[in-house]
């Protein structure tokens, strides 16, 4: 069976998500940018952080797990939806514990609330109804494409609203609430099977083991990403962080725009056809070449004109993030290229493969990362993720052709 059009129809309408979905967030965020100051912006940044911590702490990869199943059984899904559950109820209380000890950590009496009231979202986001997988797995991205640009919007606008009437950092969190909960609701009624409070033991072993090395590497991917927004917030100041966090925002567009969108889709392609060696190797290769010459470009322009960039899109008070930006911008391609090999490690089975990556990009990231903040500033800050992503290429490299030369590829 050929995978092509279908890949290059879920493409499409991926693409047409992201498109949709980021001009509705470039919208939220030149409008918010010019209600909320940019400490406003990093105290939100902060709450954040918590949330994407615990969230990456306890990834079971359930959702991985789910595409990369044979069948989808409706015990599967039960199970699945339980223990989305549990984790979402750990996640919301382990916040509200923590919440007094991170905002004290970073200097940031005004974080406290927002940490607080983002402890809500987890809770939530554990009701969804995980046959949402679905869509991925059968490569039905038109429904995703309503299901998600729908749920964004109710988050956006709401958002905004918010902030127009009040002028407070918490209009965002208020737009993560209503967007969770119009979410649930939406995957309830589109989507099917709807779960059952039923649990097969077994399979919550299954997902517990097979998730161990996505939840891994999630830990280390997210200290990589997250690491220098920490060390920035802690060393400089929250004014700083909120900069440096849009500027980053930006960098990664390649990754969000491009790389994200064909690993969306080629995910399950590469997993239908990871039994044949020659034709994963060749779609791998057309998709690394596409990838390459859609975030190039964009890359070029954030290097050589962040001034002028920022100016237009943020607005003049943001213009402190334009002496890290050409250093992101490089980050961002180069993370794009070099990360979408671990789309093709997760279809062949080899979660470890991701793990050990990320765990590099981790390493090389934690050992720069304080003394050149300390003597750079912001612009260390980008220096150090920089240097954790050129040291995990050879790596990606190694373990990409160790997959494409093998004659027979086996899952774990």
């Amino acid at each position: 069976m050929g995978y092509t059009n279908a890949a290059i129809r879920g493409i499409s309408w991926v693409g047409a998500l992201r498109f949709t979905t980021r001009a509705m967030s470039f919208a939220r965020t030149v409008i918010l940018a010019r209600i909320l100051l940019p400490a406003q912006f990093g105290a939100y940044g902060i709450a954040m952080l918590m949330l994407a911590l615990l969230d990456v702490f306890t990834e079971t990869g359930v959702n991985v797990i789910l595409v990369q199943e044979k069948e989808n059984k409706r015990e599967h899904i039960d199970s699945a939806w339980i223990v989305s559950i549990v984790r979402g109820i750990f996640i919301s209380l382990a916040i509200l514990f923590c919440a007094p000890f991170v905002s004290g950590f970073f200097h940031s009496p005004e974080s406290l609330w927002l940490i607080q009231l983002i402890s809500i979202v987890p809770f939530l986001r554990g009701f969804i109804n995980p046959s949402v997988f679905i869509f991925q797995k059968e490569l039905q991205f038109h429904k995703e494409f309503w299901y998600r640009s729908i749920s964004f919007f109710v988050d956006a606008s709401t958002a905004i609203l918010f902030a127009l009437v009040t002028r407070q950092a918490a209009s965002l969190v208020y737009g993560l609430i209503t967007g969770v909960i119009f979410e649930v609701v939406l995957s309830f009624l589109i989507v099917k099977p709807r779960p059952r409070f039923a649990i097969e033991k077994e399979y919550v072993k299954k997902i517990l083991h097979r998730g161990k090395w996505v939840t891994a590497s999630g830990i280390f991917n997210y200290l990589f990403h997250n690491g220098d927004n920490i060390v920035v917030g802690r060393l400089i100041n929250t004014a700083s962080l909120g900069l440096y966090q849009m500027a980053y925002a930006l960098s990664i567009l390649p990754i969000t725009e491009v790389a994200d969108v064909f690993s969306r889709v080629t995910f399950p392609v590469y997993t239908k056809i990871s039994h044949d060696s020659a034709r994963l190797k060749k779609a791998f290769v057309k998709s690394i070449a596409l990838v390459s010459v859609l975030t190039i470009p964009f890359g070029i322009l954030l290097f050589f004109f962040p001034k002028e960039i920022i100016h237009i899109v943020l607005g003049d008070k943001w213009l402190g993030a334009a002496s890290v930006l050409p250093i992101l911008a490089v980050f961002g391609v180069l993370r794009a290229i070099s990360g979408f090999s671990s789309v093709l490690f997760l279809a062949v089975g080899k979660q470890e493969y991701v793990t050990a990556v990320t765990f590099v990009s981790f390493m090389g990231l934690a050992v720069s990362i304080v003394p050149l903040v300390l003597r750079y500033g912001m612009v260390g800050a980008g220096i150090a993720a920089l240097i954790g992503t050129v040291v995990a290429m050879p790596l990606f490299f190694y373990y990409a052709v160790k997959i494409l030369s093998s004659s027979k590829i086996k899952n774990d």
